[in-house]
């Protein structure tokens, strides 16, 4: 069986397709052992997606597994696409495992995501499960690129959220946002807990960009077929933020549930709950009361 075997495609928007794989009760895909690619991504939901125009495709994350970048390679072909370029969004695991799938094409992330690769081959080729080879980027840049695919302008930008690597893809003809791990529903994963300060005032520079719509790698998966989440779930996050922060003093702070913790967010609308997010939330809150104010 193909690990990529239970993966949907949408279209959410004409020529941009979200690959989704993920939150379906009871399954998991490598292992009953804790593991990366079935608690940190497949029982979340995850996405990648790509922009096509032409016969030009350009793939944002190769996602969780080689088997997920085959698969979206064989749908691209279906659609007549002969020229492929990937973006990074930045170097977690589930955003490079399928690299290996896209190494015949120019790779593109930001310095700072490719140094973070050579500097973290070893740990990846270690994990479970392990990523190796680990695929390196082919083309770097730093703060802002554009890059035209066909008839299509896309413009990449760094920013310092959840890691400090971070690229997301703006379009402005659809007025979108391609948002990586930046932005998560029902909850950010905390994964640079001294950093959580300067996120939060990231955050507000992610909110002054021009789109209506969000796409999220992590995040409800029929939202994300219908467009998007609107500009609002950068408020919720950064609000989710700094809310722990001021809250983290507080004694029963490990005790109150992420749906608790987030009822207003819920209430307004501006998240979704989805039960195992509630995993996260303590993890947040472990990284967070652990974390060295230099981290």
């Amino acid at each position: 069986m193909s690990l990529a075997e239970t993966m949907r495609i949408h279209e959410p928007y004409p020529g941009l397709f979200a690959y989704y794989d993920g939150r379906i009760l009871g399954k998991r895909l490598h292992s009953d052992k804790p593991n990366w690619l079935d608690d940190g991504a497949y029982s979340l939901g995850v996405a990648s997606y790509a922009i096509v125009s032409g016969k030009e495709a350009l793939v944002y994350d190769t996602h969780i597994s080689f088997e997920h970048a085959r698969a979206i390679r064989t749908h691209l072909s279906s659609l007549g696409v002969t020229s492929l370029r990937v973006v990074l969004s930045h170097w977690h695991t589930d955003h490079v495992a399928g690299n290996a799938g896209f190494i015949d094409c120019p790779i593109i992330s930001n310095k700072l995501t490719r140094d973070t690769l050579i500097e973290k081959r070893k740990v990846l080729a270690e994990k479970d499960p392990p990523i190796n080879p680990v695929v390196m980027p082919t083309e770097t840049f730093e703060g802002e690129t554009a890059l035209q695919v066909g008839d299509i302008t896309v413009k990449l930008m760094q920013f310092n959220i959840h890691s400090a690597d971070g690229t997301v893809l703006l379009l402005p003809h659809l007025g979108v946002l391609l948002a990586g791990d930046t932005l998560e529903d029902t909850a950010t994963y905390i994964s640079e807990p001294g950093n959580t300060a300067f996120h939060i005032a990231e955050l507000d520079g992610l909110a002054d960009l021009e789109f209506s719509r969000i796409l999220p790698n992590h995040g409800d998966e029929q939202i994300i077929a219908s467009g998007g989440y609107p500009p609002s779930l950068v408020t919720a996050t950064r609000d989710y933020l700094a809310r722990l922060l001021s809250q983290l003093g507080e004694p029963d702070l490990e005790n109150q549930s992420l749906k608790d913790f987030v009822a207003p967010e819920l209430a307004a609308g501006t998240l979704t709950y989805f039960a195992p997010y509630e995993a996260v939330h303590r993890q947040n809150i472990a990284a967070l009361k652990g974390a060295k104010p230099d981290e």
